[in-house]
């Protein structure tokens, strides 16, 4: 399993570029971790999607969904070509749908090279729209030829307070932020994902911390205000870990609008 960097440790430098970079005529092979693989429509980015989950993650949320990704011994060693070859399946599907080919986690940094020779594929072989599904921790491990093979970037803000960003991840909150930033000095196109949890992100004052930040931004084309659930807690249970959250309730209706609001009063795009 990969080394994790420790919990106030920069994220390192950037790894070697993707195994196949532009133009090359032949290809290396490359194997990463992969949790698993799925079609999915509206929430991992426009129209549907063919969805890589790879696993291993640095962060630790209160609140994932999967926390069967977390390690990376958690996934299968499987090829670039394996992953390739599956998507190819639903390619004419998927582009009638309006979607393209989203890497996900776990988080996909993690593995920068593989991530990178998928996106690459995905982008010239298959021609998909592609979307890298980041907590932005690992920014640094994001090559410049990574990024430009990557279409959209689905950013995953999950705090402003910077303490309840690390009680909430174990992570401090200032890699996330780098990130964005150079995000936009690229122009990279950027939905901003924020999960308002009651009772911990839901603080008038942290929405709109994380509202604001997106809005100066200039890139951001959307924000996903996404509802606290409690649907992966029995993973939590068969991982014999204890899910802390397992009392607090889902926003209502009208606290994911109120939340909504915050973000469109910033010219913001919410849904």
């Amino acid at each position: 399993m990969a080394a994790l960097p420790g919990p106030d440790l920069p994220p390192g430098p950037p790894p070697a570029p993707a195994a196949t970079p532009a133009g090359a005529a032949t290809r290396r092979p490359i194997t990463g971790a992969v949790h698993s693989w799925d079609l999915s429509t509206g929430v991992d980015g426009p129209g549907t999607r063919f969805v890589t989950f790879l696993a291993g993650c640095p962060l630790d949320c209160l609140y994932c969904h999967n926390p069967d990704t977390r390690r990376t011994g958690n996934g299968k060693r499987t090829s670039a070509d394996e992953v390739v070859a599956e998507a190819s399946k639903y390619t004419a599907f998927i582009r009638a749908a309006g979607g393209g080919a989203t890497v996900s986690g776990g988080e996909p940094l993690l593995q920068p090279v593989f991530s990178g020779e998928l996106f690459h594929r995905f982008k010239h072989e298959l021609g998909l729209h592609t979307a890298l599904d980041t907590s932005g921790y690992l920014g640094p491990r994001a090559t410049g030829s990574l990024l430009a093979d990557v279409d959209l970037v689905l950013l995953d803000i999950k705090s402003w307070d910077r303490d309840l960003y690390r009680r909430l991840t174990g992570r401090p909150l200032e890699p996330t932020l780098d990130f964005a930033r150079r995000l936009a000095d690229l122009g990279k196109d950027v939905w901003v994902r924020f999960v308002l949890v009651p009772g911990l992100t839901d603080p008038a004052d942290n929405v709109e911390g994380v509202a604001a930040f997106a809005a100066s931004l200039g890139n951001v084309s959307r924000v996903d205000v996404l509802p606290f659930h409690k649907l992966g807690a029995a993973k939590w249970t068969a991982l014999g870990r204890e899910f802390t959250l397992a009392g607090t309730p889902s926003p209502t209706p009208e606290q994911v609008e109120a939340a909504r609001t915050r973000f469109t009063a910033h010219g913001l795009h919410a849904v």
